[in-house]
């Protein structure tokens, strides 16, 4: 994306309205709050209601000093000027689903609930921006939000796919390359496809 112009913003200084745009599609429909609700609350829900978990979660729209600005779970990029991708970053600990899932946790003793280890959760890339390189981008400004807002280590849980082409929903978790690109070192590997990502702050 050399010739485009991004722009990465936490999602308190994005509209809501620019967030729903890039969630679109089944991710319109999960509106990144099933790693958030864990499963049973998650389906138990209406998607106007998921939309709501997600904006508190947020805090688009709210740049007001007074807000903790810790507490907004994600970044927004935009591509000359036009919402194109989303991640959400926040607490491991405040991902009910991730916290229950014996993916991350195989062969590992580490506390689940460690609000220190911060993680990427999601990433999301609205049609017509796709195969351009803004995963990349996006996991790079990801380790900048999550060690400005004390985070101790940053988690991510991306997928290998042998160069198959893989959709974009199942994908959700990210590839591989970004996160070696932007110096996550392997954990473990719980899965045939799936790696667990680690990178440890100073």
């Amino acid at each position: 994306m050399a010739e485009s112009s991004i722009r990465i913003v936490p999602a308190n200084e994005a509209s809501w309205d620019d967030l729903q745009t890039i969630l679109t599609g089944t991710a319109g429909r999960c509106q990144c709050t099933r790693q958030r609700l864990g499963d049973r609350e998650w389906y138990a829900l209406p998607v106007e209601q998921r939309a709501q978990v997600l904006r508190d979660a947020v805090a688009c729209d709210d740049r007001a000093p007074e807000r903790d600005a810790a507490r907004t779970a994600g970044i927004v990029a935009y591509v000359d000027g036009a919402p194109a991708g989303w991640a959400a970053v926040d607490a491991r600990s405040a991902f009910r689903r991730l916290r229950g899932s014996p993916v991350p946790w195989a062969g590992r003793t580490e506390h689940p609930d460690d609000a220190s280890v911060w993680a990427i959760a999601c990433l999301v890339v609205r049609r017509g921006y796709r195969g351009r390189g803004l995963t990349y981008a996006l996991v790079a400004v990801a380790v900048d939000h999550a060690r400005e807002r004390g985070a101790r280590a940053l988690e991510g849980y991306p997928m290998l796919t042998g160069g198959a082409e893989v959709t974009w929903d199942e994908l959700s978790v990210g590839p591989v390359g970004p996160f070696l690109a932007a110096g996550f070192t392997e954990v473990s590997h719980p899965t045939k496809r799936r790696l667990v990502m680690r990178l440890d702050f100073d």
